[in-house]
């Protein structure tokens, strides 16, 4: 019997067809790239619009406000609405702003279509529910997994893509060839999704759907946890990409912008995590376990990147050690949380994202403050404090054995 198509898979179908996972994952990361294309372009732009990079800080600000507001406002849509309008709504709203961001003529209006470029780029988030609420319970954790790869590809290829572009054609053309890029991407979605009907069960005002999104906090103490840990390890990753720059500016080593690029890179091999660690994840207890090992390594590669001052190799090495754990442990949140209430899996994850986000940008901030004040090692220490906070509250912090007792 042959395989059912792309378009009529539904939650019953025994296993998703074989080019789905794929075209899903590249979806996501095509969504999410367009967040970090502006970190390497400030000094273009400032340049562009004769101002400092301080003068448009508020355009890299507008993008993550946007996104962590479209976790929020939009990311509970697909409980409510048949989850393909949702995503392909976004997905041509999303193109318009970077087109429109591309022309922009001043600061003002560039932050605004940055704003909407953040909104519109949570489709991701709708993605990865639609992929949880399609696979089979046994394949969720591995189906998660290969979708996430793609989404960590899209976060380290955008700052590589953003700023190789940006050197050669100028900071329109990066706008312009990511509204191209997510137009060919939201055709193979239109050409993909499958069409699943409206959830019955949550016919709720929008007003009553963003209510019972925050509920989902206080309702479910597993996704308290996850999204605690989840901040706490990505606010580690954020502060070794903010605290990178400066060092390999600095006289130990003398490099540009460019060679952060290059980590970049690095990094994408965190991504062959993903299916190994969603494999596991699929495993009774497999969440936790696997969530132990990967924060264990998030901490060991703060050990590594404490002799980054004496030598790239240290690095490098800390590099692929860092991004395999946030992989892994971000894959083994995921998978537990969507595990909760297959009703409520939108809600559920954008509760759970805004935790992430909120965890980067307090990583981000720390890391800027802490480069001021102690250098390198003062990154390290700040680095290695987030980390071990969240693996000492994910053993001591146990949701699931404390609901069955």
């Amino acid at each position: 019997m042959s395989s059912p198509t792309l378009a009529q898979a539904t939650p019953h179908t025994p296993e998703l067809p074989r080019l789905f996972l794929p075209l899903m994952a590249l979806a996501c990361g095509v969504a999410v790239a367009n967040i970090y294309y502006v970190q390497p372009l400030l000094e273009q732009l400032a340049l562009s619009f004769h101002t400092t990079v301080a003068g448009i800080a508020a355009i890299p600000t507008a993008t993550q406000v946007g996104f962590a507001c479209g976790l929020i406002g939009l990311g509970p849509l697909g409980d409510r609405y048949p989850r393909h309008r949702v995503i392909l709504g976004m997905g041509a709203a999303l193109v318009f702003m970077l087109l429109l961001a591309s022309a922009a003529p001043n600061i003002a209006l560039l932050a605004a279509a940055s704003l909407g470029v953040g909104l519109m780029a949570s489709i991701a988030q709708q993605i990865v529910p639609l992929v949880a609420h399609l696979a089979p319970p046994q394949q969720r954790g591995r189906a998660v997994g290969l979708v996430m790869s793609g989404l960590l590809v899209g976060i380290l290829g955008g700052r590589v893509l953003g700023g190789l572009v940006g050197q050669a054609l100028g900071w329109r053309a990066v706008f312009a060839l990511a509204a191209l890029l997510n137009a060919a991407s939201l055709v193979m979605l239109w050409r993909t999704l499958p069409r699943l009907p409206a959830n019955d069960t949550t016919a709720q005002s929008y007003g009553h759907l963003v209510a019972s999104t925050l509920g989902q906090f206080r309702k479910h103490a597993e996704l308290r946890a996850a999204g605690v840990t989840g901040g706490l390890f990505f606010g580690a990753f954020s502060v070794f990409w903010v605290g990178l720059t400066p060092l390999l500016g600095s006289p130990a080593y003398g490099l540009g912008p460019a060679a952060a690029g290059l980590f970049g890179i690095l990094g994408l091999t965190g991504a062959l995590v993903a299916p190994v660690s969603g494999r596991h994840c699929d495993h009774p207890g497999g969440p936790r376990r696997v969530l132990l090992v990967a924060l264990v390594g998030v901490l060991a590669a703060w050990a590594l990147f404490a002799f980054g001052g004496h030598g790239l190799i240290w690095l490098v090495l800390g590099v692929v050690v860092l991004d395999a754990g946030v992989q892994g442990a971000q894959i083994a949140n995921q998978t537990r949380i969507y595990a909760l209430d297959a009703a409520s899996r939108s809600r559920i994850n954008a509760v759970y994202m805004t935790q992430y986000f909120i965890g980067g940008a307090a990583g981000t901030f720390a890391a800027s403050h802490a480069w001021a004040l102690g250098g390198w090692p003062a990154v390290v220490l700040t680095g290695a404090a987030f980390s071990a906070l969240a693996l000492v509250l994910h053993v001591g912090w146990n949701p699931g054995k404390a609901a069955a007792g």
